[in-house]
């Protein structure tokens, strides 16, 4: 299942910055924008994924997933 996050993005003294607004602590800086989007895919892929695996470890054992929509 795909899932869509909003990226803030601007360029600044020459760089690109952007964040994840939805996922605290996803942010990069690269040379040019279509570099920025990809770095920012991949770096929110990589929290998500962190994230996900430190929810089952605090879950421990015997324990159910489900879905939220908001």
């Amino acid at each position: 299942m795909q899932q869509n996050y909003t990226a803030v993005i601007k360029q600044d003294a020459g760089w690109w910055i952007g964040w994840i607004e939805e996922v605290p602590g996803v942010n990069c800086q690269e040379d040019s924008r279509e570099a920025l989007v990809e770095t920012l895919r991949v770096t929110l892929r990589e929290a998500l994924e962190l994230n996900r695996q430190e929810a089952l470890g605090a879950a421990g054992g015997n324990f159910e997933e489900t879905s939220i929509a908001v």
